[in-house]
Order: C-alpha cells, then structure tokens, then sequence
C-alpha cells in the first residue's frame, strides 16, 4: 500500500497525506528509508521558518506557574560569592547576560575538574518544610561539563545536604543543554546524601527540613577545559504535598507493543489502574503491535491515553536529532492529526530515544514539540519529576525497569526497596514517571522488558504505599 493510501486509510485527509509525501525525503513509499539531507539554510532559522501553526495546534493548557516563596533572583547587592578551587574568574553582577531584571551571576572555570561556586554563607535561618529548590541557571558550551550540584546546611556547610542533579554524558541526551537557560526543580526525593548532623532515612527522609543559613551551587568542569556558567535565580517554591500527600506515579509504554494490551492491562485493571501509551502510528495494525480496536479498547474501556511517540517508524529509528527542522514538524504534525482523526485527543508526546537536542540545521527538537502538543517526556532521570514541572517539554521518566537478571536497566527493586523511588516518591510527594516497553509472561531477555509478574510486583508496591497512579494528562489536569 502506498504512503498516501495507508494515511487515508488510517483516518487522515488526502491532504494531508499528499503534503506529507511532499516533504523533502522524510519517508519513501510505504515508510522504508529516510533521508536526513538538509532543507537549507532558512531551516536554521528558527521555529518561523516552519510555518502556519499547525490545525491541530495544542490547547495551552501549560503548566500553570509557581510563585516564589523566597527568591533570590542575584541583582545589585545580593551577598552571595563565587569562589573555589575551580573557579578561573567570575562576576557576580554580569550585566551581558541574563533573563530576569538587568544582571545574572557569571563564572568561569578552570578547566582542571576542580569545584567552582556561587555560595551564601550565614544567612537568615530558612524552612524547606514543604518546599522544593528551584534554579534557573545556563552553560555556556557545556563539552566541558562534568557534573552541577546543590548544598543546602549550616555551620559554614559543615552540616549539609547534597543534590548532585546533573551529571553531563558525552553520549545520553542530557537535560542541561549548550547556550539554554535551564530551571531545575530540587525536592526532598532528590537528595544524594547528607552530612555532619545531617542524615537521610533508610526510607529516605531528612533528618530535619527547617533550619538553614547556608546555600552553595557547585560545578565540575571534566578537567579537559573551561565551562563558563551562569546563575539567574535560586528560589524556593511550594512542593505538592498538600495535593498529593504521597506523591503521584504515571505508568506509561513505549512504541505501542500489544503486550500492553494483553499482559499489562489485566495486570493493572485488577488495581484499578490506567496507563499512558506513547505509540508509533505507523507501526499500528502491524507485526506485534497494537491495533486501532485494541488502542480503542484500553482507551474507552480502561482509561488509558493514548499519546504519541512518532508517526513514522523510520523517524523513530533515526532520532529527531537526525532530522531537519522542516522533517521534525512534518513527523509531529502527521502524528497528532492521525491521533486525532482516529479518536485519540492526548496533547502528550515522548521524543524517540528520549532525544530532544537540536535538529540538523540547528533547531531545538523540544522547541518544535511544543507546536504540537502540550508536554513532552525524556528518559532523563536524575530527579524526580515535579508538579508543575520546571521544563514541561524535557519531562523526566525512569526508564529500563525489568526484573531480569543480568540484563541491564534499572532493577525493579530500586524502586520498591526500601528507600527507593516509591518509598521517595510518597515521603515527597512527587511525580515519579516510569516508561516500560514490553510486558512478557516470562523471564525477561531485555531491559525493555518486564515479566507479568513484575509488573505486578510494581503495582502492589504502588498500592502498599498509597500512591495514587495517573495518567499523563490526568496528572498535568491538576496543574494547568
């Protein structure tokens, strides 16, 4: 069946098929290659050079933004340093750079792996009860990046929590992204360890949450040469707790497997549960892959959502990364309006890979999701994701949870352990996102998968806690 034909078939005007072929090399006839050329220099150009807003354009119900208990925003007279061994230079009233009132925090390090700092030492005592860390913070070029971390105590940081939030991969998407302004959310789940008078829990939570004089943001460069960074803001907000007092999870599926609809959804139909499934719309009706009715069913039967993951196969093997600006937008824009046309209205969207860099000719990939739906979800997991998230566009999951042996991933006792992400997760009141793939009946052969029992496993443990599980866009409905 030619690509046009299969569009129509599949719910899609003519059209839109017939522009979609048009598009410069993104699919072959019947979704067999893909070509990665460049659409030119105007493709450069930004988000403008993409055109009309799509029809199906989000309804901008974006996260509704969270007010500041206590701001420090690093304008005239703001008393903080920046220091350390790995600290090369630095202004604290950088005037050429910023996004909040006239000035940020500019540094500069070494390039020898050193920490440098922006710190406040002595301050007046702070409470976090009930509250999250937020920072807006910028790297330069981040080839040099090691690792960003957060110091929260008293006695001169004697006693002191740690958050290390961000560690830079030469390989992984990272969250922290060359020449972008980045807000950071940091909860209480977050914590990396503890000092002095200080400790966590074996269940993980603070030995105290009140008292605090003394702040410090810290940076690694990999000792291969100099990161320059800025600090905009580090601010207190209010966590979620008095929402979901034990936090919130949202169980969801990749690349539209039927296992979902045979394995996974009796599984979490006997806790009462509904999940997310981030489908490949050409993958459907396919091989080993959910049908319409099958997708129909979970949605209008058991509740699940049915979001998006890509329109072509062939997009999602390559990454978006791969792609022009102008293949990007075609690729989102076809997905939304087939879910559309056949019933499925999610405005969520996870990037192939979790990949959100820039396109080819330079566009940031995140930037052009959000023409067309309302989040989109990485598997960037180094912290919880919050309510609202800070960057609703690079959600946070963890991804790779199976109960196999030997085969990577992260181990499903990680998160039912004591201590682990569930236990965190319900003493913080957070979101914590898990992406599965495959549900199999046996042993697991790959860390894409996850046995039936396994999966049961998960959902006792949720329920023990009292979690409650939502979907994606049942979770974002309580904060737009």
């Amino acid at each position: 069946m030619s690509r046009e034909k299969a569009l129509d078939a599949q719910g899609l005007s003519r059209r839109s098929a017939l522009r979609l072929a048009g598009t410069a090399g993104l699919v072959t006839a019947g979704g067999a290659s893909l070509s990665t050329a460049s659409a030119g220099p105007a493709a450069a150009a930004g988000l403008g050079s993409l055109g009309t807003p799509p029809p199906y354009a989000p309804s901008g119900r974006r996260p509704r933004y969270r007010r500041a208990t206590w701001s420090q925003q690093f304008q005239s007279g703001h008393g903080w340093s920046a220091a350390g061994t790995g600290t090369s230079s630095a202004d604290v009233n950088d005037t050429s750079l910023f996004v909040r009132g006239t000035q940020s925090v500019r540094v500069t390090t070494t390039g020898a792996g050193k920490q440098s700092y922006v710190r406040r030492l002595g301050g007046a005592a702070t409470s976090l009860t009930g509250k999250a860390v937020r920072l807006v913070l910028r790297v330069d070029d981040t080839a040099h990046l090691s690792k960003m971390s957060f110091y929260l105590g008293t006695g001169s940081l004697a006693n002191h929590f740690l958050w290390q939030f961000h560690t830079h991969s030469a390989t992984a998407t990272n969250y922290v992204q060359s020449g972008e302004w980045v807000t950071v959310h940091l909860q209480w789940a977050d914590v990396t360890s503890a000092a002095g008078t200080y400790s966590i829990s074996s269940a993980g939570v603070p030995s105290t949450t009140t008292g605090f004089t003394d702040m410090s943001f810290a940076v690694y460069d990999n000792a291969g040469g100099p990161v320059t960074y800025h600090l905009q803001a580090v601010e207190l907000i209010p966590d979620t707790s008095s929402v979901f007092p034990k936090g919130v999870v949202s169980i969801t599926f990749d690349d539209s497997h039927t296992s979902v609809h045979g394995l996974a959804r009796p599984v979490m139909d006997a806790y009462g549960c509904s999940g997310t499934v981030y489908n490949i719309a050409d993958a459907i009706g396919s091989g080993s892959f959910l049908t319409l009715d099958q997708m129909r069913s979970l949605q209008d039967f058991s509740g699940w959502e049915m979001a998006g993951h890509a329109y072509a196969t062939s997009a999602h093997t390559a990454s978006y990364s791969t792609l022009t600006a102008q293949q990007v937008d075609d690729d989102l824009r076809t997905l939304r309006e087939w879910l559309v046309g056949n019933g499925f209205t999610s405005e969520h969207f996870a990037y192939p890979h979790g990949a959100f860099e820039k396109t080819t000719d330079g566009v940031p990939v995140d930037q052009i999701a959000s023409r067309h739906f309302t989040t989109a979800r990485s598997i960037v997991s180094e912290t919880i994701e919050s309510f609202a998230p800070a960057m609703p566009y690079r959600l946070k999951a963890l991804t790779g949870i199976n109960d196999g042996s030997g085969i990577g991933g992260t181990a499903l006792a990680n998160l039912t352990a004591a201590g682990g992400r569930l236990d965190r997760c319900a003493h913080s009141g957070d979101w914590l996102i898990l992406c599965l793939h495959r549900v199999v009946d046996g042993a697991p052969a790959a860390s894409t998968e996850i046995s039936r029992a396994g999966l049961d496993t998960l959902m006792k443990a949720i329920a023990d806690r009292g979690i409650p599980v939502l979907t994606v866009a049942e979770a974002m409905a309580y904060y737009t």
